[in-house]
């Protein structure tokens, strides 16, 4: 074993292990060298968190943050779960996986923020997935998606029952939990392949991803010349500066509602924006080329996104 690690008697995880938690995925997720795109690219040897196997209905990120959200959902005693994305949203997809896992209701408003125009696209993949899985589908146009909302909940509360609302994405302080405790296993798992981790990409879109792996090294490790970079690619934002502000805001307030002396300020949260497109859900050349990298190299499949 390699000294030049993360010693895990140094991890504070009692406040992670307190939090209310459904566990709804296969983890902790594997986390894979890529040695044969790390030749290939003559970088850095990079590794693979492979958060795609979460397990709820193919996979996915937002799987970590359901974990929570959903407990805090039946800590309140919902019984109607409300959630938002684009038409192809993962995240909804999940969500409503986990609903038909938890026997709890599920309604999706999805709107039409990508501009994609194939014929299928609205009832194919993840919007056919959504209705197998027992989902109630609402598919409105892009600017429409709060006036759905406001009028499924008014419906719901007129008939006296209990609606809870996951934002687009999970992502919240308390949806961010979820990656706090990926941070947790990436320290646990890099310790146990004996190397130090120092830098964690992902792809940033509304903020929770990255406030949960930024927050969650910083309550993790006390001492902040430990913590790992985290690296939020943008894929959403046109201003990557109120990515970079939501993330912050999002990453202080999960500290502070977990009642963490551990702080994180703006020189925590780097921001890519090189790579956004065209716009979000449009891939580029790049894109395409990226994707059939990564799968002649490792075997592995990405998201376009």
């Amino acid at each position: 074993m390699s000294s030049n690690t993360i010693d895990p008697a140094l991890l504070d995880t009692g406040w992670l292990e307190a939090a209310p938690r459904i566990a709804l995925g296969f983890l902790p997720t594997p986390l894979i060298p890529l040695d044969r795109l790390s030749r290939r690219l003559g970088g850095p040897r990079l590794w693979l968190k492979r958060d795609d196997c979460t397990g709820l209905a193919t996979g996915g990120n937002k799987t970590r943050k359901l974990e929570y959200l959903l407990a805090e959902a039946r800590t309140v005693g919902a019984d109607q779960i409300l959630t938002f994305g684009a038409v192809q949203s993962n995240h909804a997809r999940q969500t409503a996986a986990a609903c038909a896992a938890q026997g709890l209701p599920c309604h999706l408003i999805l709107t039409r923020r990508v501009r994609w125009q194939h014929p299928d696209y609205e009832t194919s993949a993840n919007v056919l997935i959504d209705h197998l899985l027992g989902a109630t589908v609402e598919i409105v146009p892009a600017d429409q998606g709060t006036t759905a909302a406001r009028s499924r909940m008014t419906e719901w509360r007129t008939a006296g029952l209990r609606p809870y609302v996951i934002p687009t994405g999970g992502s919240n302080p308390i949806g961010a939990l979820g990656y706090a405790r990926c941070a947790m296993e990436l320290l646990l798992q890099s310790h146990a392949q004996g190397f130090l981790l120092t830098d964690v990409m992902h792809a940033s879109s509304s903020a929770g991803t990255q406030a949960g792996l930024i927050a969650g090294f910083a309550g993790l490790l006390p001492a902040a010349g430990l913590r790992p970079r985290v690296h939020g690619i943008n894929v959403y934002e046109q201003d990557p500066q109120r990515l970079a502000d939501t993330v912050l805001a999002m990453a202080q307030a999960l500290l502070a509602q977990q009642q963490l002396k551990a702080q994180v300020d703006a020189s925590d949260i780097r921001v890519d924006h090189r790579y956004l497109g065209e716009d979000y859900g449009i891939p580029t050349p790049e894109t395409l080329a990226a994707i059939r990298l990564l799968g002649e190299t490792e075997g592995v499949l990405l998201d376009p996104v």
